[in-house]
């Protein structure tokens, strides 16, 4: 039957809000998902690109003789002889165009042969010389290269300042002062960035399947550096192995696919080794941290400072907006958030999942818990009387602010009432914490197409991509909401850049976004259907929306996500490894739209704040340059086995100033304050407070030994 009008009526489906199952989850456990470098191409080729082997220098020679002479090797691009690219905003992609080493791991050559084994092999043969020259890798608080940026990322001013904090900080008759630090963390998604290129001579037209967070930025990007019109350029992401940031703009793999590609005539797959990875798709900045709070003996704050510092790299400035968060958390009059950055010579920073928030929170989180026992309060009640009414760094009023109901309905589910004193279990030491989070709502414009067929089924078009966060589904589920049909009546197309153009998957953006888009391009094909008299001609009918207008509009209001974490703890005191027993938070993060999916988003960024609390790190060594954790072995993600009880709850808020779904991303949230809240439990459970993370067995053991006025001053 023809979706007419009178059909339209009658057809209902509660798509919106259902626990629905992926769409494509059967297509990933049976291996038919195909990736970017599972694209089986006639006469693929493969690439395999050269590092650099000094952190600061310049290229004297590239000697490619041995490389050429092996069988099947196709050629060695070097900086000699490599094609000049055009322009780009980001320089890190501006590849074997001239012969500085701005650090190691830079790339300076790349091997292309048949097979991937001889183009590794080609790499291996290449041998390069160097002019080197001193360098600089290790970020501390003095540093005499520091200097305050203008902005932070997102856009957002490096310095703010209300009141006068000293003065209200030196009268307040209880006061924090404490530092803090976080270490260099890396995305190490499941799937390695790679890229499988395709340039057709005879068409002029470039094909690129890239393991990406939104083809539509990389089509532009590689339009400029190739000198190619956006329309003779496709790029497809139909999955992605995870990205967490490090895949939100191109890299420089896509960019040496496509150059190998232009080079030989024949597609050409490069996917990177895991161990290049921490040099070449970004990292999150170390950041130090200085916070001081002041309050009333009741507990209010008086007095709020966060002072980042962290690095950058020579070739392009990125500044973890870490002091951002403090902006929004508390109600307090008196207030500074800074940042100091210095560049060295090490790899550009980037995105890591909740860029900003996840290390400012676990500082200012660990210092209100600090504050409590400074006070002899409850934690829990501290955040409480401090909520803020309105936002304290602009004073415009939330759309929606729950954090107080998250935090008491995380109490109640977690146990906390009269939180019971640390306890001995033979050698292992049990304590509690909390902790609480936010991120910032964020919509940017999307297009969207719908389709209406003769059938009876609908196709919706949008360039989003799911890179593993159940895009695919929630946005079918949006557009059968809005069509008012059943969810099996809708097919989705996504991750082409031939489609509709929308936003990368990051920044939590891309449910309120796309599905924005989707909302209104279904919406109005409905009225459209509504106004079609007599079955639907054989092409169907579509209707079409771009939300620019919309998205771009400044809202009156304060947009965020709120949360809070509770985290119960043992430490060993003969080992000292310290293990999560539970771990439970609640959110308020709008109208939510899939509850599977929710939770699976919200429970992963837990998880990963588990990681960043008790396992995840990196070190820059001063003598070489590069970073010592390059593989899954030595930088250990959280496995199966050290995942605890984990539990994630919300609370469905109806906020009208968001997008026509209600919802606010979640993609970022689960991480902020996870592990604020099990440091707080290992103070809890140890009387240690240890102010750098990861919490490792042998800074554990240290400060059991050390004393608690030590483990202190030493953390």
């Amino acid at each position: 039957m023809s979706p007419t009008a009178a059909t339209l009526e009658s057809t209902t489906a509660a798509a919106l809000g259902a626990s629905v199952p992926r769409r494509e989850g059967r297509e990933k456990v049976t291996g038919a998902a195909r990736y970017a470098a599972e694209q089986h191409l006639p006469l693929r080729a493969y690439a395999w690109p050269v590092p650099a082997t000094v952190p600061r220098g310049r290229i004297t020679a590239v000697d490619t003789a041995d490389a050429l002479a092996l069988p099947g090797v196709l050629g060695v691009l070097t900086p000699y002889d490599a094609p000049r690219l055009g322009p780009s905003d980001d320089p890190t992609l501006q590849l074997l165009q001239d012969l500085r080493v701005p650090h190691r791991g830079w790339y300076v050559a790349l091997a292309i042969a048949d097979s991937l084994e001889e183009a590794r092999a080609a790499a291996t043969a290449v041998r390069v010389t160097y002019e080197t020259e001193p360098h600089d890798v290790t970020l501390h608080a003095g540093h005499p290269g520091l200097y305050t940026p203008e902005e932070a990322n997102g856009g957002y001013p490096a310095h703010r300042e209300q009141g006068d904090p000293d003065a209200a900080f030196a009268d307040a008759p209880v006061r924090v002062d404490v530092h803090y630090s976080v270490p260099p963390l890396h995305n190490h998604a499941m799937e390695p960035h790679a890229a499988t290129a395709d340039w057709d001579e005879e068409r002029g037209h470039l094909t690129v399947h890239d393991s990406c967070q939104g083809t539509t930025v990389v089509r532009g990007v590689l339009a400029g550096l190739f000198r190619l019109r956006e329309d003779q350029i496709t790029v497809l992401a139909e999955h992605v192995g995870g990205g967490f940031g490090s895949k939100g703009t191109p890299r420089p793999h896509v960019v040496l696919a496509v150059m190998a590609t232009r080079y030989c005539g024949r597609p050409v797959t490069l996917s990177l080794p895991r161990r290049h990875m921490a040099a070449t798709v970004g990292h999150r900045a170390p950041t130090l941290h200085h916070l001081r709070l002041g309050a009333r003996p009741d507990g209010t704050l008086t007095a709020l400072t966060h002072e980042v510092t962290t690095h950058t790299s020579r070739v392009r400035e990125f500044v973890e907006q870490a002091a951002v968060p403090a902006r929004v958390m508390y109600a307090v009059q008196d207030s500074r958030t800074t940042h100091r950055v210095t560049a060295l010579d090490v790899p550009t920073p980037s995105w890591m999942r909740a860029p900003g928030e996840a290390p400012g929170m676990y500082a200012l989180e660990s210092a209100m818990d600090e504050l409590a026992d400074a006070l002899g309060m409850d934690p829990v009640e501290l955040r409480v009387r401090n909520d803020a009414a309105t936002e304290p760094d602009g004073g415009r009023p939330f759309s929606s602010r729950h954090l107080v109901e998250c935090l008491r309905d995380g109490a109640r589910r977690f146990g906390w009432a009269g939180r019971r004193p640390p306890r001995r279990e033979g050698p292992l030491l049990i304590g509690a914490g909390v902790a609480a989070a936010t991120y910032p709502v964020y919509i940017t414009p999307s297009g969207a197409r719908a389709h209406a067929r003769p059938d009876g089924s609908y196709l919706v078009e949008v360039n989003a991509t799911d890179i593993g966060t159940g895009a695919r589904t929630v946005m079918a589920q949006i557009a059968a909401d809005a069509l008012h049909v059943p969810l099996d009546a809708v097919s989705l197309a996504i991750g082409n850049s031939a489609l509709p153009p929308g936003p990368v998957a990051g920044g939590s953006t891309g449910t309120a976004s796309w599905g924005w888009a989707v909302h209104d391009a279904c919406t109005a094909l409905t009225d459209r259907l509504a106004r079609h008299q007599g079955p639907l001609p054989a092409a169907g009918l579509s209707a079409s929306a771009d939300t620019t207008q919309s998205a771009k509009q400044k809202s009156p209001y304060a947009r965020h996500a709120f949360g809070a974490h509770f985290a119960e703890v043992q430490a060993d005191t003969v080992t000292g490894e310290v293990r999560v027993r539970r771990l439970l938070g609640v959110f308020a993060a709008g109208h939510i739209l899939n509850p599977r999916t929710a939770r699976s988003q919200l429970i992963g960024g837990m998880v990963m704040g588990l990681g960043m609390a008790l396992t995840e790190h990196s070190a820059l060594d001063p003598a070489f340059g590069d970073f010592a954790e390059r593989d899954l072995a030595a930088y250990h993600v959280p496995t199966n086995a050290d995942v605890p009880a984990i539990e994630a709850h919300w609370i469905d808020e109806h906020d009208k100033h968001l997008n026509p779904m209600g919802s606010k991303g979640i993609g970022e949230i689960g991480i902020v304050g996870a592990a604020a809240a099990i440091g707080n439990a290992v103070c809890h459970a140890t009387g240690r407070r240890l102010r750098e993370l990861p919490l490792t067995p042998d800074r554990v053991l240290a400060a059991l030994d050390a004393g608690p006025e030590a483990a202190g001053r030493a953390g």
